[in-house]
């Protein structure tokens, strides 16, 4: 029956969670653009303490691994690695739009299409399209989102449904009914069944080697200011 915490920075929501056994016991979380890194660690104190467990009884930390915000996920896989690192203890990564995806799955068990929406730019998002079992059925990718984005899905006569903070931005272009529309966030109370059945397989990420899965290199603005003055 592992411990696991669980940190979810794929978003504006900071998120970390405790878990035992693949199902959420705490949760702790701050919502605000550029928050995560001076907030991250306090929430994980905080969760700790509201358990009453002491970091070293860990069994493992899980960290969603991405696609999402470059900043965010960067201050998340950080902060699990150093507590791994500290704590010798082993490091999960678990892919943000699968667990998006599998939380849907849990609350719509009906044989449907479920996509994972991570906002990005405008009307982009990061996305895949997962089965009902939130086993993936596209790669993940930056799509621009417009009337004909899921068509062939459409298609095939099953339900859609959509989540995550960019399916909000959708609404208008891909109209309900045809397109169902449910609000689950990003959390780190959906990594826990996917860190459970990571850590029971053994699936430990490479502390060494591991980075997020950015998708898209970072949005950085070049200053006007003329360098040499």
């Amino acid at each position: 029956m592992a411990l696991i915490l669980t940190i979810e920075t794929a978003t504006d929501i900071c998120s970390v969670g405790l878990a035992r056994n693949g199902k959420p016991i705490y949760h702790k979380e701050a919502v605000g653009t550029f928050q995560h890194a001076s907030q991250i660690t306090l929430l994980i104190a905080d969760c700790a303490q509201t358990a009453g467990i002491q970091l070293e009884e860990l069994d493992a930390v899980a960290v969603s691994a991405g696609p999402g915000s470059y900043t965010g996920l960067r201050v998340g896989t950080s902060t699990a690695k150093g507590i791994c690192y500290a704590l010798n203890k082993p490091l999960l990564a678990v892919d943000t739009l699968q667990s998006l995806a599998h939380a849907c799955q849990l609350d719509h068990p009906d044989d449907a299409f479920f996509v994972p929406m991570i906002d990005a730019r405008r009307m982009e998002v990061y996305t895949a399209v997962f089965d009902n079992h939130a086993q993936a059925l596209t790669a993940p990718e930056a799509k621009v989102i417009d009337e004909t984005a899921f068509a062939e899905w459409l298609e095939q006569g099953k339900p859609i449904y959509f989540c995550g903070d960019g399916a909000e931005k959708c609404r208008k272009t891909l109209p309900e009914p045809a397109f169902q529309f449910v609000s689950i966030l990003c959390s780190a109370n959906h990594l826990a069944p996917l860190a459970e059945q990571a850590f029971q397989a053994g699936r430990f990420a490479d502390m060494a080697y591991f980075a997020p899965f950015y998708l898209k290199p970072p949005n950085i603005t070049k200053s006007k200011k003329n360098i040499l003055g």
